[in-house]
């Protein structure tokens, strides 16, 4: 069973942007060799931080718009949400503990880091 939801662009608003927990996104592409490397690592921890963090992946060929929204440039990148502000990133295959230890730093501050920064206004200049 897995605890990670797969996004599209028409899910993104409700889930990400207008979301109420703590959520990690992996940006991925499904031809990428180092985000297959990541994917059962980001499922593991899924799953043991499932009652706290939303863990989602958004497939960046096939929602180009959202992935140029945030700046991905690329797979995999990992970005952190709270109340649907980025709040963190991390790019590229990476020590699977410095991904957890991500997870857990989210947890810890994710909160207190996303009410002191800046409201994005992501709509304008994209249709």
């Amino acid at each position: 069973m897995s605890f990670v939801v797969e996004l599209t662009e028409n899910e993104w608003e409700n889930m990400i942007e207008k979301g109420e927990r703590i959520s990690i996104v992996m940006f991925f592409s499904p031809f990428c060799q180092h985000c297959r490397e990541m994917e059962p690592f980001f499922e593991k921890y899924a799953g043991e931080f499932k009652e706290k963090i939303m863990f989602a992946k958004l497939n960046v060929l096939s929602n180009q718009r959202i992935a140029t929204r945030y700046g991905v440039m690329s797979t995999p990148t990992f970005k952190v949400f709270c109340h649907g502000k980025p709040v963190q990133e991390i790019v590229g295959e990476i020590y699977p503990t410095l991904l957890k230890k991500t997870v857990e730093e989210a947890l810890e501050y994710g909160e207190n880091c996303a009410k002191k920064s800046t409201l994005i206004d992501y709509s304008s200049g994209y249709a």
